[in-house]
């Protein structure tokens, strides 16, 4: 499956609009990460703790999104975009959408 944020895909041809998939998932931050996460906001840096629970967040989503395509029968979805949404305190939504389409043969 192609995923891209692009309209096009160099050397294929769009021949079938399926229509937008999506995928999301709402995560909430734990107690042991939150303890970690304050310790690193007193010295500083990156807060690893966080940054992996939104890249599990993301990657979670696109597999959901590239799931809702491939039931479609797509052979890619472009226009892919992200959204994130608060959902109440210490939780937020991540959304991936995108168009997903039926491609030439290469």
């Amino acid at each position: 499956m192609i995923i891209t944020n692009t309209e096009k895909i160099p050397g294929r041809e769009i021949t079938e609009i399926l229509g937008v998939v999506r995928g999301n998932t709402v995560r909430a931050r734990n107690l042991g990460r939150d303890i970690f996460a304050g310790l690193r906001g007193l010295v500083g840096g990156e807060i690893n703790e966080y940054t992996e629970l939104m890249t599990e967040s993301r990657e979670e989503a696109m597999r959901r999104m590239e799931s809702e395509a491939l039931s479609l029968n797509a052979d890619a979805i472009v226009n892919v975009r992200f959204m994130t949404s608060p959902v109440m305190q210490n939780a937020a939504e991540i959304l991936v959408y995108g168009t997903a389409v039926k491609l030439t043969s290469k």
